[in-house]
């Protein structure tokens, strides 16, 4: 598949399934179904909907997988934690899901990346990644959004692989990346320093794995680091 029918196929035309998954998400991050609070049964969201039972266990499968919602044997499924309404105000209609899907792609694609980044870095992949770590530390001081900063240290390590591929792979996917950094980095900047800190704290042990050769901690530290971001997505914003 070229390049075009790589970006054509992630483009695909959001599932029913998924577009019930983000009306349930937005229902949850304006209140209308509260934390804690029963869920409408499988039947009666179906009719809310106008879908299939099986479309509407879909979605609450993946929203589940989320821990949006936890289910209680017998008793049905509760809201587990409330989004900030506003991701979904940053990601196109019907394509959130698909966000969350990326991100777990994400986390393999990228951790072997950083494996690799730490067998072969070279003496100007090194320059190249500290460079990028110290502007998004300077993002964190002047509490600015620093999402291009974020890409262009994943880009070096990347680069850092020795392996056009992990390179061609980003460019092929730049929305994609760039939509999931973008939300995670808003939301941060919504948060506590404490909170900014922890995320640039991951960043700092990627890098100090992968600059002292450390493969498998490398690995480790991004797959990590990616499953985190994925779950900051639905974490609250306040306190």
């Amino acid at each position: 598949m070229n390049q075009s029918g790589v970006i054509a196929a992630a483009k695909a035309e959001p599932r029913f399934s998924d577009i019930i998954y983000e009306k349930i998400v937005g229902m949850i991050a304006d209140g209308r179904f509260p934390i804690n609070e029963r869920l409408p049964s499988e039947p009666n969201l179906a009719v809310m909907f106008g879908a299939s039972r099986p479309v509407v266990r879909e979605a609450l499968e993946r929203l589940r997988r989320d821990q949006l919602i936890v289910s209680r044997k017998g008793s049905g499924s509760y809201v587990r934690q409330r989004p900030d309404s506003s991701v979904l105000k940053q990601v196109p209609v019907g394509s959130l899901a698909d966000v969350q899907r990326f991100f777990e792609f994400r986390a393999g694609l990228e951790a072997e990346a950083a494996e690799l980044a730490a067998r072969n870095w070279q003496a100007h992949d090194r320059i190249r990644i500290l460079s990028a770590l110290a502007a998004l530390e300077h993002c964190l001081e002047m509490g600015e959004l620093g999402a291009e900063e974020d890409q262009s240290l994943h880009d070096a390590i990347a680069a850092a692989t020795g392996n056009q591929f992990h390179v061609t792979v980003r460019d092929w996917f730049r929305p994609h990346f760039s939509i999931g950094m973008s939300v995670t980095r808003s939301l941060s900047l919504k948060r506590t320093p404490l909170h900014v800190r922890h995320v640039q704290d991951e960043h700092q042990a990627i890098v100090e794995a992968i600059l002292a050769r450390r493969e498998t901690a490398a690995h480790d530290a991004m797959k990590n680091h990616i499953l985190n971001a994925r779950a900051r997505m639905f974490q609250g914003v306040g306190g």
